[in-house]
């Protein structure tokens, strides 16, 4: 019988490294892809209430949002510190609600328009005065679905 001799030790195989950069530049567009933008920058302050009956929304893409609250800190010098409307990226009053509106329709296509719902994205100490005008100005302007953001009792 013949004897081996010369065994040499094993050694692992060099990684390939030429599908890295794929495997990169696809994980890198998948999450361009995925990721949404924010929409506005928040001027106001907002604590959202608590609610008894939350129900979630099914089409986010058919909300527009109206955020009220007293301006946040860095803000207070520019619009003061009473409670103030933000539609879309600016401070607006209640009488510029019809337009606002009018644009959140011609940005949706004809068949979503009769979906469109508007949130009120109220502070939980801003009077309900303010919010009832709001109310009055959505429904002059035929914005009938009024949808009120407000946390499940259970989460803070």
């Amino acid at each position: 019988m013949a004897r081996f001799t010369g065994k040499k030790p094993k050694e692992t195989p060099e990684l390939n490294m030429g599908s890295m950069s794929d495997i990169i530049f696809m994980l890198l567009f998948f999450f361009m892809v995925i990721t949404t933008m924010r929409e506005s920058t928040l001027f106001v302050k907002i604590s959202v209430p608590q609610g008894t009956e939350v129900s979630k929304l099914e089409r986010k893409s058919l909300v527009s949002y109206i955020n009220v609250g007293v301006p946040q800190q860095n803000f207070q010098s520019k619009f003061g510190t009473e409670p103030r409307i933000q539609l879309d990226d600016q401070i607006s009053d209640v009488s510029q609600i019809g337009q606002f509106v009018e644009r959140e329709r011609t940005a949706r296509v004809e068949a979503d328009r009769p979906f469109i719902t508007t949130a009120i994205k109220a502070d939980m100490d801003v009077r309900m005065g303010l919010i009832s005008d709001i109310k009055q100005e959505l429904r002059n302007n035929g914005a009938f679905k009024i949808f009120y953001n407000a946390r499940n009792a259970g989460k803070k």
